[in-house]
């Protein structure tokens, strides 16, 4: 059956995209703990579809300042992924690779926004090339784009561009744990429709 909405995934299908979000997160860990030359780990990530207001309250509500990185996808799959970057992840970066901490976003300098940059775009190609290798599928993926914003504002982009096609996002939360400290690891992947069903065909959990 071909999806409609995203709430028409089987139990299956959402079993399916859960595992796709484990193994990516678990290759995100991998290469950021290479890049801060530490181990970093995850805790067994929570994968859930979500509406765009109960994801912008999962992640911490409207009006909670944050950073975002964003990258555009095409090819097989066409949507957004955005990792979100409390700042208790920014200091773990910017200690590992500055020895540096900050109190708010706006003390990073341009130095420490591109580390996030990097950070960001490492852990979105990372989990982009898991589920690609999985699927057997292409994906390309946009030069990152970095906000600091209130999260409802960072939301409004898939919003704007995705929302008249789907209400509902796939939305892969967990822990780093870096030295014995967790953060907060949130990751929102946006497929359009079309791409769903495709990735959903490629994985054999769909003859839709």
């Amino acid at each position: 059956m071909t999806l409609k909405s995203y709430d028409q995934l089987s139990s299956l299908e959402i079993d399916t995209l859960r595992e796709i979000g484990s193994i990516g997160t678990g290759n995100a860990a991998t290469a950021l703990s290479q890049l801060l030359d530490r181990e970093v780990r995850i805790t067994l990530p929570e994968v859930r579809i979500m509406g765009y207001n109960e994801a912008i309250e999962w992640i911490g509500g409207p009006e909670a300042v944050t950073a975002g990185v964003l990258v555009k996808m095409s090819g097989h799959m066409s949507g957004i992924m955005l990792s979100v970057q409390p700042l208790e992840f920014v200091n773990i970066v910017l200690r590992s690779m500055f020895g540096t901490n900050v109190t708010s976003y706006e003390e990073m300098g341009e130095l420490g926004q591109s580390a996030l940059v990097e950070i960001g775009n490492i852990m979105i190609s990372t989990f982009i090339n898991a589920l690609s290798g999985l699927a057997g599928i292409d994906v390309d993926l946009t030069v990152p784009a970095f906000t600091v914003d209130m999260q409802g504002a960072i939301l409004a982009v898939p919003m704007a561009e995705y929302g008249g096609m789907s209400d509902y996002l796939m939305t892969i939360g967990g822990n780093f744990v870096c030295d014995g400290e967790q953060v907060p690891c949130h990751l929102l992947l946006s497929p359009d429709l079309r791409s769903l069903n495709f990735l959903l065909r490629k994985l054999g959990v769909s003859d839709g």
